[in-house]
């Protein structure tokens, strides 16, 4: 699961709960505004392009960085472009957040 070639990769919605659960994951939703206050991965953080700069700013780029939109389509794009920013694990949740409240509702907050 690890990510050292600084190349983004898909990971599952198991995969990327193991490494959310080992508490150094930073997890970012690209879905729109009214989506996201709807529902979302519990630590979550929404990015678009009004607080993009602010997050670059902040973020970690040595910790594993999960990205998540609807269904695992736009997140890939999205994964690619941090990778090109210098972060170094850069992970397209597999199936979106659709994929991920059918598998942890537990862990996710509105």
């Amino acid at each position: 699961m690890t990510n050292n070639s600084n190349i983004a990769q898909r990971i599952s919605a198991n995969d990327a709960k193991t490494l959310i659960d080992q508490g150094s994951s930073q997890i970012i939703d690209i879905r729109d505004p009214m989506s996201f206050q709807s529902a979302r991965i519990t630590q979550s953080t929404h990015i678009d392009n009004n607080n993009l700069s602010q997050f670059m700013a902040s973020a970690d780029t040595q910790a594993p960085l999960i990205i998540c939109c609807y269904h695992g389509n736009a997140s890939q794009s999205a994964a690619h472009f941090f990778c090109e920013q210098g972060f170094k694990q850069v992970y397209s949740l597999d199936g979106g957040f659709e994929q991920w409240k059918v598998m942890y509702p537990e862990n996710c907050e509105s």
